[in-house]
């Protein structure tokens, strides 16, 4: 494959009948971290567009980068966040009142990073075997003990897994199905290793909660698709899996968690799949309305974002970014902010600490650092964990200090916890 390629048909459907919705140009990819002595110029652009497929309601990336590129180094962690914990808590909770797994049953995760939600389950006397293609993030599951391997999921791995450990009872995907464009692939690739009794879980950010809290930034080369539950049941019964259930989740800025099992298994769908499918049908989401709505709104978004910031620059107030997430990457680059306006991002993952961000080239420092210059203004660009972090950075508000919360529209928080426009 090619470092870029257009998308024809849907990865879905198969259909070539796509509507444009919003064009963000060409950028830099979200995780493409810089050495301070990286030359501009060597730093390559790719074409973000959105568009939908008016056949299945797929909202999609036109382009994809070679996975390769993307995905043998990968520099996100599963987050140890409070929030996430309890995330990680209440999916094993879900997994083990619908799908019946037992102590002894086989639980194969796809994208399973370092196998901080594997741990889980093997904590509670389940067998488990990671899949993920980031060779660092691999090695630091296997050190933890977590049978992981350093692959792209697909038949040919799965074969390999059920051949050794036999059929799985459980197969999950936390965040990384809209990663995937060969979803037929993968599907396949369930299929070579789930048990007849089994049950297929997939959490994906939820289109509706992207569109309703203009999460503009949580669109880049990564992120091929834009999942409803309307087109992934249309997917999975593809593949003989009909969905027999779903719960909505907090996280990454909403989410849903789909439950899927073979054809034949007798399992009949909750109420909750057919109250979701039918909020979908309310909001238009196979129609071309909300997505352009989208649209426009990202644009004033935008410009609201970056005329506070600029804004507040030029009164001589000192910003910093806080957090350097892929989606706080591209929101510095959409609103096109610089050193100029945001002076450093804070992160506390060690192996971004010292590097630039793509596209912006803000340095990013540790929270260490930060502390010893605090700014003014903090830039909440992990704006998902808005409540927990403010909460945790009670001493930097009583200080004077204040939150820039960007998404969905920007707003500035003081030490009272009260917004303002």
């Amino acid at each position: 494959m090619q470092d870029i390629e257009r998308v024809d048909r849907c990865r879905v459907c198969g259909r070539d009948d796509w509507l444009d919705i919003i064009s963000f140009g060409s950028a830099p990819l979200a995780n493409g971290l810089l050495d301070p002595a990286a030359d501009d110029a060597d730093e390559q652009a790719y074409p973000l567009d959105v568009a939908l497929c008016r056949e299945c309601g797929l909202m999609s990336l036109r382009h994809i980068v070679n996975p390769e590129k993307l995905f043998r180094y990968f520099v996100w962690v599963s987050s140890d966040s409070a929030l996430m914990t309890r995330h990680r808590q209440r999916v094993f909770g879900w997994c083990a009142e619908k799908s019946g797994m037992a102590a002894g049953d086989l639980v194969v995760e796809m994208g399973s990073n370092v196998g901080t939600q594997l741990a889980l389950f093997q904590e509670r006397g389940l067998r488990t075997v990671g899949v993920d293609p980031a060779r660092n993030l691999a090695r630091i599951a296997n050190d933890r003990g977590v049978e992981t391997v350093a692959d792209f999921f697909g038949p040919e791995v799965t074969a390999s897994i059920r051949e050794t450990h036999g059929a799985a009872k459980l197969v999950m995907g936390h965040q990384c199905f809209a990663h995937i464009d060969d979803v037929h692939n993968v599907l396949d690739g369930v299929d070579r290793v789930l048990a007849p009794d089994g049950t297929l879980v997939i959490e994906v950010p939820y289109v509706l909660d992207l569109l309703d809290e203009n999460q503009f930034d949580t669109i880049y080369h990564e992120h091929l698709s834009y999942y409803s539950l309307t087109t992934l049941s249309r997917l999975f019964a593809s593949h003989g899996l009909p969905v027999v259930d779903v719960e909505r989740a907090d996280v990454h800025g909403g989410s849903i968690v789909v439950f899927a099992a073979r054809e034949g298994s007798g399992r009949r769908p909750s109420a909750r799949v057919a109250d979701l499918l039918a909020l979908e049908e309310r909001r238009g989401l196979t129609t071309a309305r909300p997505y352009l709505e989208f649209a426009d709104r990202t644009r004033r978004t935008i410009d609201a974002i970056g005329d506070v910031v600029r804004g507040l620059a030029a009164e001589g107030k000192r910003i910093a970014g806080y957090g350097a997430p892929s989606k706080g990457s591209t929101l510095l680059q959409m609103c096109g902010l610089t050193p100029a306006e945001v002076q450093f991002c804070s992160d506390t993952t060690s192996f971004k600490q010292g590097k630039l961000l793509p596209g912006s080239r803000i340095p990013i420092r540790s929270p260490e650092q930060a502390r010893a210059q605090a700014p003014d203004y903090y830039l909440l660009l992990a704006w998902n964990y808005a409540e927990e972090i403010i909460a945790k950075e009670q001493a930097f508000l009583d200080a004077g200090g204040r939150f820039i919360v960007p998404i969905p529209q920007p707003r500035i928080v003081d030490s009272a916890l009260t917004a303002s426009a």
